[in-house]
């Protein structure tokens, strides 16, 4: 005969016991035997009311998907010869994104003759991480994938 530990309707522990004289117990009380700690060594056993438990499980999964947040990648695109004034619209709007918790990706569009200035495009980039650096940290530096340069930031909380 397998052997279970058992605890009561109040949470008391009744020690080890035989499964048999444990579902004695249980249909005793009018209530279900649940095992609820099948991976110990014995199996742990409540007496308890399967329906409420079962509703109590969906309960918390619930409460623990509403907290989580998800994070998601806010793309914001800039050209080499992006102006400072634009360039600040866009640094404020990647601060609000990071304090949102969201990640930000940078993409930077070369055109036509534009190719021959990479340079400035990295400068440019690095001056965007730069405002945002109190905010924020470089998760994928700037680098070159075609025409398009691309970086991602992370937020630090």
């Amino acid at each position: 005969m397998s052997k279970v530990r058992l605890i009561d309707a109040e949470g008391r522990q009744l020690g080890l016991m035989i499964t048999p004289e444990a579902v004695r117990l249980a249909q005793e009380a009018d209530l279900d035997l649940v095992e609820v700690a099948p991976e110990a060594d014995p199996p742990v056993c409540k007496i308890m009311d399967y329906g409420k438990f079962k509703y109590d499980q969906k309960k918390k999964a619930h409460q623990a998907k509403v907290k989580q947040k998800v994070t998601h990648v806010k793309e914001l695109r800039l050209r080499p010869k992006t102006e400072n004034h634009d360039l600040m619209v866009k640094v404020k709007k990647a601060r609000e994104f990071l304090e949102d918790g969201d990640r930000v990706q940078i993409n930077m569009l070369f055109r036509g003759r534009e190719m021959a200035h990479i340079e400035l495009g990295k400068d440019l980039m690095q001056r965007f991480a730069d405002e945002v650096a109190d905010l924020s940290k470089v998760e994928k530096s700037a680098s070159l994938e075609g025409r398009r340069m691309t970086m991602l930031l992370a937020p630090l909380k």
